[in-house]
Formats: C-alpha cells, sequence, structure tokens
C-alpha cells in the first residue's frame, strides 16, 4: 500500500526541495550545475568574495543568473567592517557595527547601510544577511566581536533598526542575524557547539530587544545561529528547534516572514547532524531555506541536500505540507525583494561616508596632544592572531600600508604567535631594535582576548614607555602605551582613520 506521503512524483518534490536551499558556488561565472539547478527550482544563490572580482563583473554574473529566473535571489553576507565580500580584496572602505555603535548616530548608520546598499543593488544582490543584531555582551565570545553594534540592548536595538531601515531604503532586503542571540557565547559555532545558559527572563530582556526592533524597522527574514539555549530547548540547537523558531521567533514575536538557517555545514551543526541531517532538521522545525555556502559549495552538495530533503518526505521525517510552505515562504521573498529592488533607481556611485564614519569612531587616549602627531616615520609592529571563518582571510587590515602612504620611511613587521616561541628575543630583533631611535607603533586585534598577544603587547610597552599602541579589535579594560588609539574595527577604513592620527593628516 502506497502512503500519501509518496504520491508525489520525485521531480515536483525536488524542485521543491531545490527552491529552499541558497548555495554557493565557485567562480566568477555561473557554473553550468547551478544554471542548471536556477532552471530546475533552485530559487537562491549566495556570493562570496570568491564570486567577485570587479563591480562590472558582479553585475554581469547577476545578470547571467537571472536569466534563468528574473525573481532569483542573490544573496550576500556583507555586513562591512571585517566580514565583507564586496571588498574582500582590499578590505571595507566602511566600518562595522562596534564602530557605529561607538559613535552611536543613528543616522550615520542609516547613511552607511544605505551606501552599502547602493552598491548591492548596482551589482544585483537583492538579499543581504545582514545587520547582527547580536548584544555582545561576552567580551570574550570569539564570533561576534566586532559584528555587535555594541555591549547594551539598547544600543544594539536602534542601530539593528537603523542599518535596516538604510539597507532597504537602498532597494536591498536585510537580515537580522543570529536568532536568539549569539552576543553571551564563548564558542565559535564555525567550530563548536555553543551553548547560552542564561535565562529565559534574562534573554527576553537581553538578547531579544534588538531582533523586536528589526522586525518594527521592517526586516522580512531573520537567519537562526547554530545555538543551545537550554532556557527554551535542551536538546537542540535554535537552528533545529522548533520552540524556537515557532513558539519565540514566530509566535511570541510575531515573525512571518522568511527563516533562514546560518551556514548549515558549521560545525555546530553539522558535526552533529550531518550536513544532510541538519538540513532535514532545520527544515521540519519550521525554517524556510537553508545556506549553504562556506566550504561546501560545488554540485554535489546541493544534490546532496536536495536528494535528503525529498528522501525525508518520502520517509515522513518532513511533512511534504511543511516544505511546502517554506517554498511558499521563499517565493513570497523572492516577490517582495524583486519588487522593492525595482522600486529604487540603480546608483552605483560610493559616497566618502565610510571613511567619516571611521574618523568619528577613533578615541585616542594619553599623551596624544605630546606625541602625535609622529615626530618622524615609525616602526610598526602588528601582531596577527588568527581571526574565526566568518572573516575572509584573504581580507587585509592593519596600520602600516596606510601610514607608509602618509609617512614615507615607515618600517614593519607583522607577527603571528607562531613566530614568539622564544618572545624575548624575536621581539628584541623583530620590534625594539628596527624602533631604536624612532617611534614605535604596536597594532593589536583584540589583545585582551589572547594572552600572548596581552604578554607580547606587555614587554614592548615595557621596554618602550613611549610606544603608541593601536587596538584595532574590541577595547580591554585598560589602555597600555603612552599613547592609546581605539579604532573599533580592523577594516581598511579604520586603518586610514588610524593612519591620519598618527600623521596628523586628513586624506
Amino acid at each position: 500500500m502506497t502512503s500519501s506521503r509518496t504520491t508525489r512524483s520525485d521531480p515536483e518534490l525536488r524542485r521543491l526541495a531545490l527552491s529552499v536551499l541558497q548555495p554557493g558556488f565557485v567562480g566568477t561565472e555561473a557554473p553550468d550545475w547551478l544554471l542548471r539547478a536556477i532552471g530546475d527550482g533552485l530559487s537562491s544563490v549566495v556570493l562570496f568574495s570568491r564570486n567577485i572580482g570587479a563591480p562590472e563583473q558582479v553585475t554581469r554574473l547577476s545578470a547571467q543568473l537571472r536569466a534563468e529566473n528574473p525573481e532569483l535571489i542573490i544573496a550576500i553576507d556583507e555586513e562591512a567592517g571585517d566580514v565583507t565580500r564586496l571588498e574582500g580584496w582590499t578590505g571595507s572602505t566602511r566600518p562595522g557595527n562596534f564602530a557605529l555603535g561607538a559613535v552611536d548616530d543613528v543616522e550615520l548608520t542609516e547613511a552607511v547601510a544605505r551606501d552599502i546598499g547602493r552598491e548591492l543593488h548596482a551589482a544585483g544582490v537583492s538579499l543581504d544577511y545582514a545587520p547582527s543584531a547580536d548584544v555582545n555582551s561576552n567580551p570574550r565570545n570569539p564570533v561576534i566581536g566586532l559584528r555587535s553594534f555594541g555591549t547594551t540592548t539598547e544600543l544594539v536595538a536602534r542601530h539593528t533598526a537603523g542599518w535596516t531601515r538604510g539597507l532597504q531604503a537602498a532597494g536591498v532586503a536585510a537580515c537580522a542575524k543570529h536568532f536568539p542571540g549569539h552576543g553571551d557565547t564563548s564558542v565559535d559555532s564555525h567550530h563548536g557547539l555553543p551553548t547560552d545558559d542564561s535565562t529565559a527572563e534574562k534573554i527576553a530582556a537581553t538578547a531579544l530587544p534588538p531582533f523586536r526592533a528589526a522586525l518594527e524597522a521592517g526586516v522580512r527574514v531573520v537567519m537562526t545561529g547554530h545555538l543551545l539555549v537550554p532556557a527554551y530547548d535542551r536538546e537542540h540547537p535554535a537552528t533545529l528547534s522548533r520552540t524556537i523558531i515557532n513558539d519565540l521567533l514566530r509566535t511570541e514575536l510575531g515573525f512571518d516572514g522568511l527563516v533562514v538557517t546560518d551556514g548549515i555545514e558549521m560545525g555546530a551543526v553539522a558535526d552533529r547532524y550531518g550536513i544532510d541531517g541538519a538540513a532535514v532538521g532545520a527544515l521540519a522545525a519550521g525554517a524556510d531555506a537553508v545556506c549553504v555556502g562556506g566550504e561546501s559549495a560545488d554540485e554535489g552538495t546541493v544534490a546532496l541536500l536536495a536528494g535528503a530533503l525529498v528522501s525525508a518526505v518520502a520517509s515522513g521525517r518532513l511533512a511534504e505540507q511543511r516544505l511546502r510552505e517554506a517554498a511558499d515562504r521563499v517565493r513570497e521573498f523572492a516577490t517582495w525583494s524583486t519588487q522593492l529592488g525595482r522600486a529604487v533607481p540603480t546608483s552605483p556611485i560610493r559616497g566618502d561616508v565610510g571613511f567619516a564614519a571611521a574618523r568619528r569612531a577613533v578615541r585616542i587616549r594619553g599623551r596624544g596632544a605630546e606625541l602625535l602627531p609622529l615626530a618622524a616615520a615609525p616602526h610598526v609592529v602588528e601582531l596577527v592572531p588568527t581571526t574565526n571563518l566568518a572573516i575572509g582571510p584573504e581580507t587585509p587590515w592593519g596600520v602600516a600600508a596606510p601610514l607608509r602612504e602618509r609617512l614615507p620611511g615607515t618600517t614593519f613587521v607583522r607577527l603571528h604567535p607562531g613566530h614568539l616561541g622564544d618572545r624575548a628575543a624575536v621581539l628584541d630583533e623583530l620590534a625594539l631594535r628596527p624602533a631604536a631611535g624612532r617611534p614605535l607603533v604596536v597594532v593589536v586585534r583584540d589583545a585582551a582576548r589572547h594572552d600572548w598577544m596581552s604578554a607580547a603587547l606587555t614587554e614592548l610597552v615595557g621596554a618602550r614607555p613611549d610606544a603608541v599602541v593601536v587596538e584595532m579589535g574590541l577595547p580591554g579594560d585598560t589602555a597600555p602605551g603612552a599613547v592609546h588609539i581605539v579604532t573599533h574595527g580592523a577594516t581598511t577604513a579604520s586603518g586610514v582613520a588610524a593612519a591620519e592620527a598618527l600623521a596628523g593628516l586628513r586624506s
């Protein structure tokens, strides 16, 4: 006897399955397999730095993709700041969320988001996986940090709303992430499963208000986080939790838009359930779209996930009605986002609001009036940590390069933790001796989170009490150095702003 669950044809179920996937791909042109998949029902694609060259190339790529489906959702993970895809190879010319929160001018935040939106819109992008609505309440959080607008709920809420308004005013849909809030965690979900042990009352008071603010500002997409929140569900990460998606997000917060997962290949869920099991579980729990980009960007992965969804319907693990409901939400969002884009004129002209914002985010403590601008070309020591996978390894950062343009004769060295086996000897040879008789600038990034970096910084400042320290990550509780400059971000714009402060020049 044949179950009613299996009476639908496999091609029809496969088309539904493809429609809820949001895969990445390799190359600056669309591969044949991807074009075929769009023709077969794939409703979304995601762009990464590997897909992006010149602006004209991205526009051509978008047109190539949309020739197969005019309402294709073209998504990107463009937060600006440290997480940038459009400027992954050069570094972002706009500061990130934490810098905007430090300035705390919501109109400026809207302007920066609108500037990003104009560029995305001109490139053919219709959905941006931003802004991060996470409150970075744990200072040792390894994956959110500067991606958050700040450490307090009210600050994050008003800037999340402003960023959403600015982006969507430029014709690009926003996405609030990582629900129900990834800020109070200490594990990177790319590698393991974070846990937020807060009570439901604390989460309601601290983590949820920025998401409510995003909904009130008109956001139509929410991305789930891969984290365990025992106050709501002791067994399933948020991405696979009916309680969190249906009871909390849909019923309590009243969200009726598109729910998309964070990258389903991330270790927090893929290591526990397999990439296919995680995708099935997310759809069954109430998610509508499965983001799969990262390193799993090929035809085989898309076929695996589509096949897993079809098989799950056939076996009863995933209700066919749930799959259809998800596909309907994807289609509704595709139509809405297409109309949003068509309602806004295309304007590829980029403003300079990013550099202006980065300058406003700089804070200087210590003997700035006495030691700045630098009296001579310095030696710059950049202490380089390993960054999380959300930040492209190809994305440059630092102060030395823009400072050399403003102070010819500037020298520099970049030191990783692996270079500092004999720390005292290495620092003496590569940092202190080259700086003899000239200014020393030490550039750090989240020094308070990295013991090796804090130790090296302490040693350098001890040997050179007149050193200038530039912190390009989260500021710590102390301000080492004769002058301590905090940029609240490591973008190209932030590096330029710091170099200007050091050289006493404005470009």
